[in-house]
């Protein structure tokens, strides 16, 4: 069967009599847009803004008001980013059960906007540190669990235009965090615009609550129990290992954005502009990839419905590979320094689309959250581990050195990118 071939509605597989049906059943008339897939959406755009609302203002919260130093921040994020890509691995067998995937995905936000606001009350550096990292492992647990709700609403037509709306709404909440901090220091002071984190946060909730309800009315056949497994030789034979490689690799060189803020930053200085004006320029620059990543999130979707994940995928590495040569060795040109943001933030708005529709065209929806989990850790392991070995790179020898290394990485998933193709996930009877 050819990987962009939508598959027709089928009833349950009857080898898996517990299995839901791999659609809803308006897969067939084009009215793909409902009222959950919106509430995905909405919820990924809330809680992103409230969440980067806080990571915006937490280095300053850390240093200006409980006097901690670099250290203290670094440790709080290394230990909650790793809890991120565990939490999600965890959460995908708690995902593959329809009923309890919508009270994890419910459950998680929730969570997650209570532990973010109340580090605005904290006044030692243990208590940030213990909500932040709850915060994260409960973002990371609801991962699978939404992103699975999401494949359960939508028409396996337009999965890739599913997964680009929830992807466009995380990155546009990345947009409006950082500036909503902004304003809100400026107006009322650093603890009381992280507990206006909640507000955002709490949207995010009610919205997922909506997309749950939306699966319990399309799931005309609803799952038997099942029980909490990570079904890795089942995954292996669905080809899951197979499409991890090239993703593997693309995140392998995913570095940070923080790295790419700080050598724009370099680059910007001079001209005629000191080291604050090159730093704000810098952030503007970041707000523009994040806007470039919504807009890429929704054409890959649209993309990948008509070509499949692959192309889209491969696009996303190759622009990758443009913008981090452009960070290594381009002079000290705003135009060139802008260009390499945007090329960016295309890249990782395709790249991260084509990676989670991959997972959802494979896999039967009882398989789907631990392939989902099992990306999550994919994405985290291999994030952190290209941070870390780019940041040690740019000390022992250059930037040049660290962003070529990344690209290095980008070009292997390129070329790596033909493992992507798909097979329909349950084939007609």
């Amino acid at each position: 069967m050819d990987e962009n071939e939508a598959t027709p509605l089928v009833e349950p597989n009857p080898e898996d009599p517990g299995a839901v049906p791999d659609q809803p059943a308006d897969a067939a008339d084009g009215r793909w847009l409902n009222k959950g897939i919106l509430g995905v959406g909405s919820a990924s755009f809330f809680s992103d803004a409230g969440h980067e609302l806080v990571t915006s203002l937490l280095p300053s919260f850390l240093t200006s008001t409980l006097h901690a130093g670099p250290a203290a921040l670094g440790a709080i994020e290394g230990v909650s980013d790793a809890l991120v890509g565990l939490s999600k691995l965890a959460g995908g067998p708690l995902s593959n059960e329809p009923a309890r995937r919508a009270k994890v995905a419910s459950g998680g936000y929730l969570l997650t906007a209570v532990a973010t606001a109340l580090i605005g009350v904290t006044t030692m550096v243990w208590q940030v540190a213990g909500l932040r990292a709850l915060a994260w492992a409960a973002r990371g647990i609801r991962s699978p669990a939404r992103d699975t709700l999401l494949v359960s609403i939508t028409p396996r037509a337009a999965y890739g235009r599913a997964a680009g709306i929830e992807r466009a709404g995380d990155n546009a909440g990345a947009i409006v965090g950082p500036l909503l901090a902004g304003l809100l220091v400026g107006l009322v002071g650093v603890r009381p615009a992280i507990l206006f984190s909640f507000i955002p946060s709490i949207f995010a909730a009610v919205a997922i609550t909506i997309a749950a309800r939306q699966a319990r009315t399309v799931l005309a056949t609803p799952a038997g129990r099942t029980t909490l497994s990570f079904n890795l030789g089942e995954l292996r034979r669905a080809g899951v290992a197979r499409a991890l490689i090239p993703v593997s690799f693309f995140e392998l060189g995913n570095l940070a954005t923080t790295l790419l803020i700080l050598r724009a930053t370099e680059l910007l200085t001079g001209g005629g502009r000191d080291l604050a004006a090159a730093a704000a320029l810098a952030i503007f620059f970041y707000a523009a990839h994040n806007g470039a990543a919504t807009v890429a999130s929704l054409l890959g979707g649209q993309l990948i419905d008509k070509a499949g994940p692959r192309v889209v995928f491969a696009a996303g590495a190759g622009v990758y590979v443009a913008a981090y040569l452009l960070f290594a060795f381009s002079p000290h040109n705003w135009g060139l320094v802008l260009a390499a943001f945007l090329l960016a933030g295309v890249g990782i708005g395709f790249a991260e689309t084509a990676e989670s529709t991959t997972v959802a065209l494979s896999l039967p929806d009882r398989l789907r959250g631990n392939g989902f989990g099992i990306l999550g850790l994919v994405q985290s392991a291999g994030d952190l581990g290209a941070t870390v070995t780019a940041g040690i790179l740019w000390a022992v020898f250059s930037p040049a050195v660290a962003f070529t290394y990344a690209a290095v990485w980008m070009l292997a998933s390129l070329i790596a990118s033909g493992a992507l193709r798909t097979k329909s996930a349950i084939e007609p009877t």
